[in-house]
Parts: structure tokens; C-alpha cells; sequence
């Protein structure tokens, strides 16, 4: 079904069993950015952004790696055998190599089987409520009763580091998500309600413009100029604008599609896109705060898997102790968004691990 903020769909019979989400265990503060920005500077970034530490991975570590030290943790406190896996997505922006599919590698070190479906899918910012619909469709037709959504970025590899509009604001993770099939293909609360929309219009003013195919000199923008292509470029302003455009009605249409009140819902988790943003979308979506957890304090911006890496670090206690509904929404590079409403929990595992 078409609405308008864009595609609204719904599924049933798939319910989300554990998350666990991996973090680098090394820490990088503030303190490392006044040698190059000045101090000033850097409180003057900080203010807007809400970024005090985030974790960043070492040399040479990915973020396959760090969604392989999720999925083993995953399975083995489900009690699932790797061989009952029957999908593996890859939601990411930064995979191992243009080719292959980094979900095939994932694939083989986790021990799934041969006749796993397992492919990847490139997107950021809104990419964990993609891959929830995209898991939970494949589970709803029958193709897979056991998915395991791998979703995460390690943006520090392809951020320059003299940009301090990116270089404070981004964070590394890699999260799990194992999606299985219920038990009563009618039980209501297995039903998840989705809303997916892209303006590609958006495309440039987030966007590493080399490393892929096309010539970044062909129909060059005079904002690049004197920046590293193959770096991370992101038009700061033009994001805010789109964002504020965007969200507020999305966060509407979510619960009306749902058909759920906004009070009915026990938490509200956005992309931990900005402080200054996040507390603004949240007063203009009339959203009570307290409902609202926010850790891009601790964990700077993790791209695709902010939400996730939510559930695991400020709601694990909740989500493993019982029941409760979420609306997640995310938004972002693209210009892509998505949101989901739905009801998990108890959950057997949920819970942050460091690499």
C-alpha cells in the first residue's frame, strides 16, 4: 500500500527472538580531536553533536568482524544450531569488498548451511528497519523460518580525519538480530507494521563520491573541492533540513498505520543521528522524552546500527524481563527512511558485547 510518507506494508508470523550488538572495545574521546581542531572547535562541534566518546575499531577490523563476534555470541545463548539458519542479510555501507557479498563470508564462519540464502543490502542510516521488514517477509512466504539480520558500519575506515563534522559525529558497530517463525501464524502479536520511503534527490549531500565505478569528476560539485574523494562528504545543513521535513510526519503515520496509540508504545527509538536533532525531532513528534533513549553520548553515531545497539545497551533489562511495543525509525544517506512498529520481547538474548 501506498500512503503518503511512502510504502506501508505489514507482516505476520515473524517475531525477533535476540539482538546482540558488538562494539570495538577501544574508546575514543574528545580530548584526541583539540590537537587538531583546537579545543574551542571541538566544544563548539560537541554541543550540537552530543558525541563525548565513541568506539572506533583497530587496523584491518571490519564490520564483518564485528557482526561475526554478534552472530557467534547470538547463537550459541539462543541454543541454535548454525545449520537451522536458513538467512543471513548483510545491511551495511561498509562491507568487506565491492565483491563478493559479505553476508557469503558471514555465511561460512558462522557454520550455516550450504542452502542458506545469504546476500547484502546497501544501506545506512535507515537500514535496520529495512532489513526487519525485508527478514520478516522472506520468514511471512515460507522461504526461511530462522534469519539472521547482520546489520552494522564501521564508518571510521572512510572518514577523513582533518573533517570534523564527520570525524566527531561517527561511531563503530556491528549488530545481530536473529528473526524466527512463530509458533501461531495468527497471533497478533507477531503482526509488524512498516513504512519505507527513498528520495533519491537527496543522493549527493551524503555520499563517499570515489571507490565505486563512476567518475567522480563527471558533473563534479564545487563542495568537494580540496576534500578526499574517497572520504566521507556530508552536507550538515541539508541533512537537518531533510530530516526535519521528513521524520515528524513519518512518526504520525507510523502509529496511525499501526492503528496503535502513541501511548500504547513503551519506547521510541530514532537514528542516533545528533543530539541537537534527536531532542528536536522529539518535541516536535510530541514525544515524551523518557520514552526516547538516546546513547550517541557514549557511542557516536553508528549509522545502520544505531537502533539495534539501542535495544542492547539502554533497554536490554526491559526487553529481557517481558512485552513491550517499539516504534523505531530510521532516517538518513539515501535520502532513505523506514519505521516499524511492533511488539517483542521477553527476549532470550539481548545484550552488548565488546571485540
Amino acid at each position: 500500500m501506498s500512503g503518503p510518507i511512502g510504502r506501508e506494508a505489514r507482516t505476520r508470523g515473524a517475531h525477533i527472538a535476540g539482538v546482540v550488538s558488538c562494539v570495538p572495545r577501544q574508546t575514543l574521546d574528545n580530548s584526541g580531536f583539540a590537537a587538531a581542531f583546537g579545543e574551542k572547535a571541538v566544544d563548539d562541534v560537541v554541543k550540537l553533536i552530543g558525541v563525548q566518546s565513541r568506539r572506533q575499531v583497530l587496523p584491518g577490523v571490519t564490520t564483518r568482524d564485528l557482526c561475526r563476534e554478534a552472530g557467534v555470541q547470538l547463537l550459541e545463548k539462543l541454543g541454535w544450531e548454525p545449520g537451522s539458519v536458513d538467512a543471513i542479510l548483510f545491511v551495511s555501507q561498509t562491507p568487506d569488498y565491492r565483491l563478493p557479498a559479505t553476508a557469503c563470508a558471514l555465511q561460512a564462519e558462522l557454520g550455516a548451511s550450504p542452502a542458506c540464502i545469504a546476500f547484502d543490502v546497501n544501506l545506512g542510516c535507515s537500514g535496520y528497519p529495512y532489513g526487519l521488514w525485508l527478514a520478516m517477509s522472506m520468514v511471512q512466504t515460507g522461504a526461511a523460518r530462522r534469519v539472521l539480520l547482520a546489520v552494522g558500519d564501521t564508518i571510521s575506515r572512510i572518514v577523513d580525519p582533518r573533517d570534523r563534522a564527520t570525524a566527531l559525529l561517527f561511531g563503530d558497530a556491528g549488530t545481530v538480530t536473529a528473526i524466527e517463525a512463530g509458533k501461531d501464524a495468527d497471533d497478533a502479536a507477531d503482526v509488524a507494521h512498516f513504512i519505507l520511503g527513498t528520495d533519491g534527490r537527496g543522493a549527493h549531500n551524503l555520499i563517499v563520491p570515489q571507490g565505486a565505478f563512476r567518475d567522480p569528476l563527471a558533473g563534479s560539485d564545487p563542495r568537494l573541492d580540496g576534500r578526499k574523494l574517497d572520504a566521507l562528504y556530508m552536507d550538515g545543513g541539508e541533512i537537518f533540513n531533510f530530516t526535519l521535513r521528513a521524520v515528524p510526519p513519518l512518526v504520525a503515520r507510523t502509529f496511525e498505520c499501526a492503528d496503535v496509540a502513541m501511548e500504547a508504545h513503551g519506547a521510541f527509538l530514532f537514528h542516533q543521528a545528533n543530539l541537537f536533532m534527536l531532542k528536536h525531532l522529539a518535541k516536535k513528534a510530541k514525544l515524551p522524552l523518557e520514552k526516547t533513549p538516546m546513547n550517541i553520548e557514549r557511542f557516536g553515531n553508528t549509522s545502520s546500527a544505531s537502533i539495534p545497539l539501542l535495544m542492547t545497551s539502554e533497554l536490554a533489562p526491559a526487553l529481557r524481563a517481558g512485552s513491550m511495543r517499539l516504534a523505531m525509525f530510521g532516517f538518513g544517506v539515501g535520502y532513505s527512511w523506514a519505521s516499524a512498529s511492533l511488539a517483542l520481547g521477553p527476549l532470550r538474548v539481548c545484550e552488548t558485547i565488546e571485540r
